[in-house]
Order: structure tokens, then sequence, then C-alpha cells
């Protein structure tokens, strides 16, 4: 991989870090709850536009490597937030909270898939 592209996925990991933690404090905040909103909803939003962006580049030939792993790898690999995901439902399992867990990880695995194809399908039909 080139330093190029290393510079890219790093410099749009950045952003997607700011943005994670923008969004997920807006969301938790705007959703006060004892189930993570703020995780899910930036994995949420995530997926989608990562199932968008994934078509996008499958039927176009206008973004080079380095911008295409600029915002694939960078910034949504920053957004979404799995890793935090997992250590919230462990945390959840911990503190007796097995429904809410549940919900956490059944949301979070369905949901993302969902809105993965979801942006893949929508994306795909505007750009046939």
């Amino acid at each position: 991989m080139s330093l190029t592209t290393l510079l890219a996925i790093g410099s749009g990991g950045f952003i997607g870090a700011v943005l994670r933690a923008y969004l997920n404090g807006l969301i938790s905040h705007r959703v006060p709850h004892d189930l993570p909103f703020g995780t899910l909803g930036v994995n949420l939003i995530g997926s989608f536009i990562m199932g968008i962006l994934v078509a996008y580049f499958m039927y176009t030939t206008y973004f080079s490597l380095h911008v295409k792993s600029f915002l694939s790898t960078g910034i949504l690999g920053a957004l979404t937030t799995y890793s935090t995901f997992a250590i919230e439902s462990v945390m959840l399992l911990s503190g007796g909270h097995i429904a809410l867990a549940a919900a956490n990880i059944g949301l979070n695995a369905l949901g993302t898939v969902l809105m993965a194809g979801g942006g893949f399908k929508l994306a795909s039909a505007l750009l046939r």
C-alpha cells in the first residue's frame, strides 16, 4: 500500500473519528436512554452511506483509489463504531441488562446490514 493511500486513510480516519464523537454525543443527548442509541445511530448512518458509496464505486470510475480509501476505509471506517458497540454490549451484559444487551446486539447487527443493503439498492437504482 502506498504512502499516499495510507495518508488518505489516516486523514479520512481523523474526520470520521471526529464525526463519530460529535454525532454520538448529539444523538445520545437528544435520545437519552440506557440503550446506547448514539453508537447505534452512527453505525446505521455509516452503514447506509457505505452501501451508497460501494454502489457508486461499482457503477462509476470517477474516483481514484486514494479518494475511495479516504471515504470508505478512512471516514466511514472511523465513523462506524463496532468496537464501541461490542464493549457497550459487554458492559450491558456485565450489568445484568440482558434484554438491553440483546436489543443492542440485534439492532446493530441487523440494522447495519439492512441499512448497507438499502443504501446499495438505492444508489444502484439511481445510477443504472
